[in-house]
């Protein structure tokens, strides 16, 4: 059964907000921090200042990558049961976890809570529940295990290793570009060695967040060029911050979280064609008065709302927050 559709956005809405995201990706453009993002954009045809770092995207460049992303694909599991159909056509509908976060509620007693940082143990407890929830489909990673935050080792294969050991559900990595290729050799071994069957039947999606307002750090744009080389798909989100990073105006903000997302997908597909990409979105509005950004406002629900409705626009499987 199909889940009940928010038509936020008109088509001619959705036009206007695509013929503004262009305007903005060809002027200013995006501040592209990385050498060969930005030589893949100037052989692609792209306006490329080295000295700035910004890069103007042609519409008819932005156009033809998108005509290139998958409409759909899967993420698979660990036993093969529970893999996961990422759609763009609103046939299916996921629930995952939201992360990532630093400090876990423990519960003591009737009206007792205490809050800790976070640690490994409780990314694997909380890899272990998801497992065992039948309405939670996948999992993004939690918690950060602080324990480990400042001692010489690799927090973040550890904390790969504490989910995938505990619920065979997909995930998303906390993802640091530099281990990219132990994340492939995690995915390996968990295929006893077989690194063409990782290739082909990928259960981890690296995620890369732009800068906002408009730009793309080196750590994202490595992630964005380089998943697809290990067989992954990627997801390009952004949390843009209405009336801080973002116009005041919801518009305005979607505008901006799209050139942003765009520009990712397109650095994605210029590195490797055909690579499949998630549109995704955290973008919110600032509080003003508890200086936050709430995940839980009618501003985000809006946002994720008309998000969605872009990403089926587009013909991409997307992901929002919400709460």
């Amino acid at each position: 059964m199909k889940q009940p559709a928010l038509q936020v956005l008109s088509k001619e809405e959705m036009d206007q907000i695509h013929h503004a995201t262009l305007q903005v990706l060809q002027n200013p453009g995006i501040l592209i921090n990385h050498d060969r993002a930005r030589e893949l954009c100037k052989k692609s045809g792209c306006e490329v200042d080295n000295r700035t770092k910004i890069v103007k995207f042609p519409p008819e460049l932005v156009a033809s990558c998108l005509s290139k992303c998958p409409p759909s694909f899967t993420l698979y599991s660990r036993n093969g049961k529970k893999d996961l159909k990422m759609v763009s056509d609103r046939s299916q509908t996921n629930y995952s976890t939201f992360g990532i976060g630093v400090k876990t509620t423990h519960y003591r007693g009737p009206g007792k809570y205490e809050i800790l940082k976070s640690t490994l143990q409780d990314v694997a407890d909380i890899s272990k529940i998801v497992d065992a929830c039948d309405n939670v489909d996948e999992i993004c990673q939690p918690v950060t295990a602080l324990d480990y935050a400042t001692v010489g080792c690799c927090r973040t294969i550890r904390e790969v290793d504490a989910v995938v050991s505990n619920t065979v559900k997909p995930f998303w990595p906390d993802t640091e570009w530099e281990y990219m290729d132990l994340y492939k050799e995690y995915e390996d071994a968990v295929y006893s060695g077989d690194s063409e069957e990782s290739f082909k039947k990928p259960f981890m999606m690296p995620c890369g967040c732009p800068s906002s307002p408009l730009q793309i750090d080196h750590a994202a744009a490595q992630i964005y060029t380089s998943s697809y080389d290990y067989g992954m798909p990627v997801m390009v989100l952004s949390m843009a911050m209405g009336a801080a990073s973002a116009p005041i105006y919801l518009a305005g903000t979607l505008v901006t979280h799209n050139a942003e997302v765009i520009a990712g997908v397109v650095l994605a597909q210029l590195a490797n064609r055909g690579c499949p990409v998630m549109y995704g979105s955290s973008t919110t509005s600032f509080d003003f008065y508890c200086d936050s950004a709430p995940v839980g406002s009618p501003e985000l629900g809006l946002i994720s709302a008309c998000v969605a409705q872009l990403a089926q626009y587009y013909h991409l499987p997307c992901v929002v927050a919400g709460t």
